[in-house]
């Protein structure tokens, strides 16, 4: 086994995580749909973050059979509050796709929704022991300094750099456990010693580290380049009924918040909004509320309103806080205005 395998495997022996609910006892395999359901989870996600929704989805969901039987509002509820939706959806086409069992080789995993190289590849070695790299944020990071990358680690060219690495670095001929102990131990090394903040003292590679060797392993990785998030406007129309139910729309099944509920939404308050169904009521806004995508910012200003006629859209639906699935700003104002 090369060095850095071996001293990173020691490391993980050690300080390693072992308790995530999605790892198996030493000598024992790894639940092929834990795992898949992990590493989708972690996609953009933090660890911590994760955990607690990992434990309610497979108490919900305990197997691939029961999560291809679940409908897009059962997977999206259960999804509710950990953000990126498009993951819920694939995750679940992809479970309706498989219905019985996960195919074993990366390279039919990248086939499934919503499944990458990386993720696939975490799968491979984790589920399946196969001798294959990974290369996700924490990944990226630590080998980013291991070689003194001087480019965004995003970038194309960065990136075909450190598959190169990350493959070089492999151990040879691992056993499953040694593979599957391997693949999480770099991912633990990423973010619990080499983070934005390196504790490079207890590095077990530092010795082979040429950003640690340099002084450079502050100013590596270099960031992303930067470039202005446009802010969006937009009016949340809360709308209430005697039953203290809110009126919400179902989205469309692609876009942000796909599939989800949440209020019926104007871009300007000028107009007749809805062909003079609804008529927006002269009380002072609500406060706004700012969420953050990784690609924009939105603010939405909560007005109150209501129907002057009657309903007529389908994808209109009475619901009260809790029932249904939102993403987390309109969870709030739904918490919100009900206890008003």
């Amino acid at each position: 086994m090369n060095e850095f395998a071996s001293k990173l495997l020691r490391w993980f022996a050690a300080h390693g995580r072992h308790e995530l609910p999605w790892q198996t006892p030493p000598g024992t395999p790894r639940n092929a749909y834990h795992v898949w359901l992990s590493e989708v989870m972690l996609q953009q996600t933090q660890v911590a973050t994760v955990v607690p929704y990992f434990l309610r989805f497979i108490e919900r969901f305990p197997t691939l059979q029961s999560l291809s039987a679940a409908s897009e509002d059962e997977v999206l509820s259960a999804w509710s509050g950990l953000g990126y939706y498009s993951r819920g959806r694939n995750l679940l086409r992809a479970a309706k796709h498989l219905a019985e069992d996960f195919p074993q080789s990366a390279q039919a995993l990248q086939t499934l929704p919503g499944i990458g190289r990386s993720t696939a590849n975490a799968i491979a070695a984790q589920a399946f022991g196969q001798r294959i790299a990974i290369l996700d944020g924490n990944v990226k990071r630590v080998l980013a300094r291991q070689i003194a990358l001087s480019s965004w680690p995003g970038s194309p060219s960065a990136q075909t750099l450190l598959w190169a690495h990350a493959e070089n670095l492999l151990p040879d001929a691992p056993s499953a456990q040694t593979m599957a102990d391997y693949s999480q131990a770099i991912m633990d090394l990423g973010a619990l010693l080499c983070t934005r903040k390196p504790q490079c003292p207890r590095c077990p590679v530092s010795a082979s580290c040429v950003s640690f060797q340099q002084g450079l392993q502050t100013q590596i990785p270099a960031p992303k380049p930067k470039r202005e998030r446009p802010l969006k406007n937009v009016f949340w129309l809360v709308i209430e009924n005697e039953q203290g139910e809110f009126l919400l729309e179902r989205r469309g099944p692609s876009g942000i918040w796909g599939g989800l509920l949440s209020f019926l939404e104007l871009d300007s308050l000028n107009g007749t909004p809805y062909d003079e169904r609804i008529v927006l009521e002269e009380t002072p806004h609500l406060t706004p509320i700012r969420h953050e995508f990784s690609h924009f910012s939105l603010l939405a200003t909560p007005v109150r309103a209501r129907l002057a006629a009657g309903l007529h859209e389908e994808r209109w639906i009475w619901s009260q806080a809790g029932e249904g699935s939102y993403p987390a700003p309109v969870k709030k104002l739904l918490h919100e205005v009900s206890r008003t």
